[in-house]
């Protein structure tokens, strides 16, 4: 196992984000921090999301560096309201959770719902296929620019 964050980052292992997916796929999955969890291999497929963001990332290197500079950017204060679906013939989990914080530029609060639904193997995410509001990082950012 391997450290890719800092301890107290949003996906660190001290991280609202990282304690709530750990949760939802405790006894399947093995990892020190959110990148951890992740295969080598792993195939990233954000399903609802916001303009300009891929749609598809393979890779924990190319996950590590989509989300380098989060912290910069959104600060998360609690992840809660788990709910945990899993299939385990399939090896699939689906995760319904919550996200809450504020906006590092403007402190506007974010709140988001997620639906996650995660492949696993070999005790690794294979594959994660995310839905989220759209409209919760638009409040939170202040996007689109409405003040001209």
């Amino acid at each position: 196992m391997t450290k890719y964050t800092n301890d107290n980052s949003n996906f660190g292992a001290n991280g609202p984000f990282f304690h709530v997916i750990r949760r939802g796929l405790e006894g399947l999955v093995d990892g020190e921090d959110y990148f951890d969890l992740l295969a080598g291999n792993v195939v990233f497929e954000y399903i609802i999301s916001v303009p300009g963001y891929p749609r598809r990332v393979e890779g924990r290197r190319s996950i590590i560096d989509l989300y380098d500079g989060y912290d910069d950017y959104m600060r998360v204060h609690n992840a809660n309201n788990l709910h945990v679906y899993r299939d385990l013939e399939a090896s699939v989990v689906i995760l319904e959770y919550e996200v809450h914080g504020e906006s590092v530029q403007t402190g506007r609060p974010y709140n988001n719902h997620f639906v996650s639904i995660i492949t696993v193997k070999d005790h690794k995410v294979a594959r994660w296929r995310d839905y989220l509001d759209p409209i919760a990082i638009f409040e939170a950012t202040g996007w689109p620019d409405t003040s001209t």
